[in-house]
């Protein structure tokens, strides 16, 4: 009899992570709140690289670059299997003159390449994936190999009485039972744990983006200058973002924000001053101390485990932290 396992929060983490529990034989349940990568790992750029990874502890690196290394062979698996092309893409990074000597020092150190170009800093191996693109892809992949998926179903905060959990209800009533749950619901993480959530420290942090549409593409580089990044899409879309607010679940998408963000896409792309801006939107990233995520079991459970916790990079992070859970579930670890 197969290994069950209830995954809640269907975020590229929740969704990498059922990939990889399927693809090993396991009855897999994937549940989300709100619709499948709907939420952080839909709003975010998909740029797959750390933003200054010199600022970075050596963890965040790790992980972030173990994820991206993967990204090429798995886009094309996905792309190969449902048709939906992700549209990974090695476009390179082009930061502009804000950082210091280490960064270019820091990049030969860790055999990243890098040249300066007229006193920006171009990274011409950083590559991308179109998140939209990506979540549909896997969504079709998961359905394929035979996942359950439980779109639009809240789960109420967890209680048990014992060690072992044996079923998770939802508000509507419905109760999950398996032999396995993994927490992946990224800043709605503590909220589900309730009373349990106390080793857990993770909250809300609001990040706002803009969307424009250009009628053909200007440039092909990720453009970065202070904290602000602009990504070209292969159809003429351009992401710019993004803000950092610490105002709890609040995903209000604000005028002062969204004229913030125009200003710096126009000073860093003079022909986006008058491009058409098609969407402004927010998500919640899972904030977590230093950026560094949980991954691993819950210390109250036994069968209670936790991949939670990426705060701005769960999409770069999220095939070797679904990797390194199930080397854990699995006793391989």
């Amino acid at each position: 009899m197969k290994p069950t396992i209830t995954i809640i929060g269907a975020g590229a983490i929740g969704c990498l992570t059922a990939l990889t529990f399927a693809s090993h034989g396991w009855n897999v349940t994937l549940i989300d709140r709100s619709r499948l990568g709907g939420e952080a790992s839909w709003a975010g750029g998909g740029i797959l690289f750390p933003l200054l990874p010199w600022n970075y502890p050596d963890e965040v690196n790790e992980f972030v670059f173990a994820g991206t290394s993967r990204y090429a062979a798995l886009c094309a698996e996905l792309r190969d299997t449902t048709g939906i092309d992700p549209e990974y893409s090695e476009c390179g990074m082009r930061i502009f003159p804000e950082f210091d000597a280490r960064a270019l020092a820091w990049c030969q150190a860790h055999g990243i390449p890098a040249e300066l170009q007229n006193e920006t800093l171009l990274l011409p191996k950083v590559a991308q994936a179109r998140n939209p693109r990506l979540l549909a892809a896997l969504k079709a992949r998961l359905l394929a190999l035979g996942v359950t998926l439980r779109e639009h179903t809240e789960l109420l905060p967890l209680q048990s009485e014992t060690r072992r959990i044996t079923a998770w209800q939802s508000k509507d009533g419905q109760r999950f039972s398996s032999d396995i749950y993994v927490v992946a619901a990224g800043a709605w993480s503590a909220p589900l744990l309730g009373e349990f959530a106390a080793d857990v420290p993770i909250k809300p942090m609001r990040g706002q983006m803009l969307l424009y549409k250009l009628e053909s593409p200007v440039f092909t580089e990720i453009l970065y200058r202070e904290d602000f990044y602009l990504v070209p899409r292969r159809d003429g879309h351009v992401l710019a973002g993004s803000t950092m607010e610490d105002v709890g679940f609040d995903k209000s998408a604000t005028v002062e924000a969204g004229e913030a963000l125009a200003r710096k896409a126009a000073a860093l792309l003079p022909a986006l001053k008058h491009a058409p801006i098609v969407q402004h939107w927010s998500g919640l990233r899972p904030g977590s101390p230093d950026n560094i995520p949980l991954i691993g079991r819950h210390a109250g459970f036994d069968n209670l485990y936790l991949n939670t916790g990426h705060f701005r990079y769960g999409v770069t992070m999220a095939p070797v932290s679904a990797e390194r859970l199930f080397e854990q579930v699995a006793g391989l670890n």
